[in-house]
């Protein structure tokens, strides 16, 4: 039988938590000064006046970096938990997350053979 009741707590905390941020966002929306003058709509560079064109292309090895570091990063965070339950899980687990990390390396290796470590 599925009891709706236990799920109270849950309910109260979700619809709480999404009404934070909206009443957040609204009282801002009412409450902030608008004023619109050449000032405002100008780029801020730390009280310099700006110099150039605030669109710059930059390059895609720069993304790739913090992609690659990203995915990685990410990745890593998996092993903690197997890393903490490794003497309950047994020798499947293990062969399981000595598959992953080969991937990780599969790929490490095949992102640096590609040039996308390289940051010059």
């Amino acid at each position: 039988m599925f009891l709706l009741y236990e799920y109270d707590i849950f309910w109260a905390f979700l619809i709480i938590s999404s009404a934070i941020p909206i009443f957040a966002f609204l009282i801002s929306g009412v409450l902030a000064p608008i004023s619109k003058g050449p000032e405002k709509l100008s780029s801020y560079e730390s009280g310099i006046e700006p110099m150039g064109d605030a669109w710059l292309q930059f390059r895609i090895r720069y993304y790739m970096f913090a992609l690659v570091f990203v995915v990685f990063d990410v990745e890593t965070v998996f092993l903690y938990p197997w890393a903490m339950s490794f003497d309950v899980l047994g020798v499947s687990v293990f062969i399981e997350a000595f598959i992953f990390v080969l991937i990780l390396i599969v790929g490490s290796v095949y992102a640096w053979r590609k040039g996308a470590l390289e940051w010059s």
